[in-house]
This record gives structure tokens, C-alpha cells and sequence, in this order.
């Protein structure tokens, strides 16, 4: 599902134009991406929660030539899904099992 298809299917389900959808969509990542930028986490209650994480320094290959490199510390953003999220998912893909 691209970012498209979910402001058409918010669109459809709320009867706000696809306009108005996609401004609202924007902005919520951009608020999303804004609050990580800060060093802050979003949570969202039976969603899932944006967090920042701290990868240490390490050493890393390169694959081609098998030469060890410096991989330097960094902060990456992770985002952990809700237990409730999970057994939807769960429950309604059994039959992928």
C-alpha cells in the first residue's frame, strides 16, 4: 500500500476530499519525523511507538574485498509494533500459516 492508496482509502471511509487527506497525511509524518528529529518518541496506543536508538561503534567487512572497516556510532529510528496490532495481525492471517 503506497502513502496514494491510503489517503484514497481515508478519503473514501470519511467523505473529506483526497486534497484535504493527503495535507493531513503529510503533515502527521512530517510531525513524526519532526519529534525524532528533537530526540523525542511518538507513541501511538494500539499502533506501535517511533523510537531513536543508539548503535555502538563496530567493526564491520566489506563484502567484495573482505577488508574489516570502522562502522562509527550512529542513532537510528526504530519503530516497535503495539501487542494489540500484533494479534489483529495475528488473528487475521492464520490461514498464511
Amino acid at each position: 500500500m503506497t502513502k496514494a492508496d491510503l489517503v484514497k482509502i481515508i478519503s473514501q471511509d470519511t467523505g473529506i476530499i483526497r486534497k484535504d487527506v493527503a495535507l493531513t497525511v503529510d503533515g502527521f509524518l512530517e510531525a513524526i519525523k519532526d519529534a525524532l528529529k528533537d530526540g523525542k518518541h511518538i507513541e501511538i496506543r494500539g499502533f506501535g511507538t517511533f523510537k531513536l536508538k543508539k548503535r555502538k561503534e563496530r567493526i564491520g567487512r566489506n563484502p567484495k574485498t573482505e577488508e574489516k572497516v570502522k562502522v562509527p556510532a550512529r542513532v537510528v529510528p526504530t519503530f516497535k509494533f503495539s501487542r494489540a496490532l500484533k494479534e489483529i495481525v495475528n488473528e487475521s492471517n492464520q490461514e498464511m500459516l
